[in-house]
């Protein structure tokens, strides 16, 4: 729902802030995801198609956008996601979720952008097409109107050279699919305005997300992490190492349920930074020493001693915090996600 910290401040203490203006500038996938983002937390959103088409290409547009969004939503209502009222059927909930998407062809473009409070682009990842998307927007757009890419290649320092007034500008990146995953990526460039990362970030936490700020450094936080891992999951498939199933049955229950519970680095000064420093120098000259090097920052942890969680600093510091009411959490964190996936067992007892 909308927040003053997003509306601004109501005229009168009662008076109830105006929802923010959402358009998602692209009809295609990702426009339509972000589109039922918004529209699930109660924020109306316009998804503005930026293709020229005649009347028949519009409507077909138009109907593939309504045949996804209700794809997601009949998914949703399927997973038991979509809940509403007591009384309210989830075919009901859809419908009012739908009806907060309004399809806006081209033509419309100078009257939805004149009224948007955000605009998130969301065009093909060709920079002609960002160009002439962020031409489009800044054309029709308010000043104060905040604009943000959301795309997973370029760089907002190089897309904000397309606008005439980059202090407005930042990345959103989303993860897909973008209604469900809770992260966004929100990536300044070194001329952003601090107010529109804060407005920005207050807008998306108001509709669920959770935000971690990126400077603007090639893939973000999450792909250049996930493709080392898929890249090396591809190779061992190459090497005959184990088969894509026994892989992926490893990644989910070995690689991803303790990552889900703790995150990386926090694991790395669990486990002791000693432990990465020689599993590092290990597969450096078994496998790959360019792959596998040793980061600088982890060397010179190790000649200090600060080896995480047991030594009292590591990449966090640890010192004012309790060690095993740290260890505690973690695990139960950990432990609960066992419970939610149905892999943990009672113990064995003898009978009396």
């Amino acid at each position: 729902m909308a927040t003053d910290a997003m509306a601004g401040a109501a005229s009168a203490a009662d008076a109830t802030p105006a929802a923010p203006r959402i358009v998602a500038a692209g009809a295609g996938r990702m426009g339509r995801s972000m589109a039922v983002a918004f529209a699930y937390a109660g924020v109306g959103v316009d998804l503005l198609d930026l293709k020229a088409r005649d009347a028949a290409g519009q409507q077909a547009v138009m109907a593939a956008a309504e045949a996804e969004i209700a794809a997601h939503l009949e998914t949703l209502a399927e997973l038991g996601v979509l809940t509403g009222p007591a009384g309210q059927s989830a075919a009901q909930v859809s419908a009012q979720i739908a009806a907060r998407i309004r399809f806006c062809p081209l033509e419309q473009a100078p009257t939805v952008l004149a009224a948007a409070d955000w605009v998130f682009e969301g065009v093909p990842e060709v920079l002609d097409s960002k160009r002439e998307a962020f031409a489009l927007i800044e054309t029709h757009a308010r000043p104060d109107c905040i604009i943000a890419s959301t795309t997973s290649s370029f760089l907002s320092s190089e897309l904000a050279t397309m606008l005439t007034r980059p202090a407005r500008f930042l990345n959103a990146h989303w993860l897909n699919p973008a209604y469900l995953i809770p992260l966004v990526e929100v990536s300044p460039h070194e001329s952003t305005d601090a107010d529109v990362l804060t407005r920005t970030n207050a807008l998306l936490a108001s509709i669920g997300k959770e935000t971690v700020t990126v400077k603007a450094s090639p893939g973000y936080i999450v792909p250049r992490l996930q493709a080392l891992i898929m890249n090396e999951a591809v190779r061992m498939v190459e090497e005959g190492v184990a088969t894509p199933a026994d892989i992926d049955k490893a990644t989910r229950l070995g690689f991803g349920l303790r990552y889900a519970s703790m995150g990386v680095l926090e694991f790395v000064d669990f486990g002791g930074l000693d432990i990465l420093y020689y599993a590092s120098k290990y597969l450096a000259g078994a496998v790959d020493e360019r792959r596998y090097q040793t980061p600088e920052l982890v060397e010179s942890l190790m000649a200090q001693g600060q080896t995480g969680v047991r030594a009292g600093q590591g990449l966090y510091d640890w010192r004012d915090k309790n060690p095993d009411q740290f260890r505690r959490e973690a695990l139960g964190r950990f432990v609960d996600l066992l419970r939610e996936q149905e892999l943990i067992n009672p113990p064995v007892c003898d009978q009396p």
